[in-house]
């Protein structure tokens, strides 16, 4: 009998931790989100503190252009809550059925020209931009920040000259940031999120180009309910407080 209760109590340890672990794993719970170059910063912060007030919870980011993450959706990448910095690449993904709720805008920006710190090229508008003597960096125009450029453009009569159109706003700041250029159109969010690394340059046509950015919780999430709760998050006050202080207009 002796030996009999050594060898339960035996199995019984080793089984118990199997219990817990199984435990462990089944409150596990983790959220993809594809966001827009310029939430970098603010989705960081956002998705750490929602991670701190729910425990088990993993909050994963991959961040690009908008139109490139949309393709990659619609190809079929696994996600499950898309941040957009303009409505037309969620667009693309609400016309093939892929978002479980209608998309709603969390978020404003606009554009601001950023230059090296001292302005080296004397940058004092748009109108610099079609100076052929001055080395200009913009978004690609099939990007959000890019199509925004073109509409300030057009608005303000200006022909622009760009020696480099890049694939995101990030790397199009990162060109004023290496001082590879002496000016660039990026949101203002971006250039405040680079502190003195660029200065920013203001102009009238900013105000009337704004970028709003739409929200989706997609149809495919592999956790709907944490993509939902996390897609919340977004839109309470803290969020919208974090999103003003990095300078982004709140619905």
């Amino acid at each position: 009998m002796a030996v009999a209760l050594v060898s339960g109590l035996a199995v019984a340890s080793c089984s118990v931790p199997d219990q817990d672990a199984t435990q462990v794993g089944d409150t596990s719970r983790s959220a993809v989100v594809f966001a827009a170059a310029s939430l970098t910063e603010v989705l960081t912060e956002l998705g750490a503190e929602f991670e701190r007030s729910h425990p088990g919870t993993s909050i994963d980011f991959h961040f690009g252009a908008s139109s490139a993450l949309a393709q990659q959706i619609v190809a079929g990448a696994p996600a499950d809550v898309f941040a957009s910095a303009s409505p037309e690449p969620v667009d693309q993904v609400v016309d093939l059925d892929l978002v479980a709720e209608p998309p709603v805008v969390f978020a404003a920006n606009r554009l601001q020209i950023a230059v090296p710190p001292g302005n080296p090229g004397e940058v004092t508008g748009l109108a610099d931009f079609a100076d052929p003597d001055k080395v200009i960096a913009l978004c690609a125009p099939e990007v959000p920040c890019g199509a925004a450029a073109r509409e300030v453009f057009a608005l303000a009569g200006v022909d622009a000259q760009p020696d480099t159109y890049e694939r995101d706003v990030r790397a199009t700041l990162t060109k004023v940031r290496l001082g590879e250029v002496d000016a660039a159109l990026v949101y203002r969010t971006d250039v405040l999120a680079a502190g003195e690394d660029v200065r920013g340059v203001d102009f009238p046509e900013a105000g009337r180009v704004v970028n709003e950015y739409p929200l989706a919780v997609l149809s495919e999430a592999s956790d709907a309910d944490l993509a939902s709760a996390f897609a919340d998050h977004l839109r309470s006050p803290t969020a919208e407080d974090v999103l003003r202080t990095a300078g982004f207009d709140v619905p």
